[in-house]
């Protein structure tokens, strides 16, 4: 594996999904107080970000191919919206945050 930095100069942009969890409670079927399962739904369970500056290479990712972005997950180029020169990425798994749980775990 190799990381490095790109320049803005020669990284081509990229759009990037982050999808996350579809439900803000682990039961589905958890719901406020009028009992409608649409309470439980996470406004952000899905963010798009565009302009993203990306390794060159990856303007021309297969569809379906798979790469780790440092430090926020895996992801896969999008079959049906990446363009050659306009790639689309979704992310299929986080990274853990080992250090977050241990300054929890801290009280720092």
């Amino acid at each position: 594996m190799t990381i490095h930095w790109v320049s803005a100069r020669h990284a081509v942009d990229a759009e990037v999904r982050l999808y996350d969890r579809l439900f803000l409670n682990e039961d589905p079927n958890q719901a406020d107080e009028s009992g409608n399962f649409l309470s439980n739904i996470n406004p952000d369970s899905l963010q798009v970000l565009s302009g993203c500056k990306a390794e060159p290479m990856l303007g021309n990712a297969p569809a379906g191919g798979r790469f780790q972005f440092e430090r926020v997950g895996y992801f896969c180029a999008d079959a049906k919206d990446s363009k050659p020169g306009a790639p689309v990425f979704n992310r299929t798994v986080t990274l853990r945050d080992t250090w977050a749980k241990i300054e929890q775990r801290e009280g720092a």
